[in-house]
Formats: C-alpha cells, sequence, structure tokens
C-alpha cells in the first residue's frame, strides 16, 4: 500500500510543467503533466503518486492528515524520518 503525504506547492514551472513541494520540511519536485492546466496554484496542498500531482485537497484536510503523519514520525529517528518522506512516493502499485 502507498500513503502519500499532503505537499505544499511552493513553486510551479509552467514550461516544464513541473512544481517544487514542501513535504514536511523536504523539497523535491513533481510533474504536473497529470493535472489540467491552472489547476495548482502556488500554496495549494496536492497528493502526490510516482512523482506525479494527482490532485489537490484542501488545506484542512492536509493539517488533518500531517497531524497525523507527525505522531507516526514521532516515534522515528530523524534518519527514518526523511528516508520515509523521501521514498514516500516511490512505491509500486502494490501488485504482487
Amino acid at each position: 500500500m502507498c500513503l502519500s503525504i499532503p505537499s505544499k506547492v511552493v513553486k510551479i514551472d509552467k514550461e516544464n510543467q513541473s512544481c517544487v513541494v514542501d513535504t514536511m520540511g523536504v523539497q523535491r519536485e513533481a510533474s504536473l503533466m497529470m493535472m489540467a492546466e491552472d489547476d495548482v496554484k502556488i500554496g495549494d496542498f496536492v497528493l502526490i503518486h510516482i512523482g506525479f500531482v494527482m490532485n489537490t485537497i484542501s488545506k484542512e484536510d492536509a493539517q488533518i492528515s500531517l497531524d497525523t503523519y507527525q505522531e507516526l514520525l514521532e516515534a522515528m529517528s530523524e534518519e527514518e524520518r526523511k528516508q520515509a518522506i523521501l521514498e514516500g512516493d516511490a512505491c509500486d502499485d502494490g501488485a504482487k
């Protein structure tokens, strides 16, 4: 199973159909190719799957999810937390 951590859009590159998102303090690039033009704006919260923004979510729903993730992450070491965030969207589609 793959769980997507809500990420906040901090930069948009329309030319390359990509954005930079902040996922609990870790910034990375994500593709906007699966979204219609202008569906994603700076400050929006999005869910990412295998490097693609799949949809936007409300700030309230994002905060509920982030609070839950924070509880889980508090039980991990700093290195385990960073690794979990970085690998969060690198999951397979679960078919085994």
